[in-house]
């Protein structure tokens, strides 16, 4: 396993080490020993499995009270995924870092509590899996517009397709 930091402090890419042969492929998806050795100490608690179609924004998201930690990884198609700092205080408040997560490169993206996140869909549809450190709390969810123009984030789509819920989030000044 390979585990690089990104230029936002917290967020960890991993990537497993992959064995492939004539009869297909096969990684090891997730060890709490082998994580936690790499910064990724989250308990999760709950895993969700996201399907969806090509042009397709699902975020920016975030939980209080306590948030979760998220690990991300792609199972079908890519995505481009986005987390954004929202712990104030923190030397990149406000900045935010995506990459190509997808079923061909197997990157998995740590999110730790205090980011929202986001991903667009780039292939024909993705499965997304994800596991979060603590379980969904309607109360607590949030969100943030995702073309909020203070936070200028680089989506490789144009015209997304969106939830009524994403398109009422409020923009980052306002959290």
């Amino acid at each position: 396993m390979k585990v690089s930091k990104s230029p936002i402090d917290g967020l960890i890419i991993i990537e497993p080490n992959v064995f492939r042969d004539s009869r297909g492929l096969f990684y090891e998806v997730y060890s709490e020993s082998r994580y936690k050795e790499h910064g990724v100490s989250a308990r999760f608690v709950q895993d969700n499995h996201s399907v969806s179609e090509k042009g397709v924004l699902r975020g920016l998201h975030y939980q209080v009270n306590p948030g979760q930690d998220k690990l991300v990884r792609v199972v079908r198609g890519e995505i481009f995924d986005v987390a954004v700092d929202i712990r104030k205080g923190s030397s990149t408040y406000g900045k935010w870092w995506g990459l190509s997560l997808s079923k061909a490169n197997s990157l998995q993206l740590y999110i730790p509590v205090g980011f929202a996140h986001g991903f667009c869909v780039l292939s024909d549809s993705a499965e997304v899996l994800y596991k979060c450190s603590d379980y969904y709390s309607p109360q607590s969810e949030r969100g943030i517009m995702w073309n909020d123009p203070d936070l200028a984030i680089d989506w490789p789509i144009e015209n997304p397709i969106l939830s009524e819920k994403d398109i009422e989030y409020p923009n980052f000044a306002a959290i």
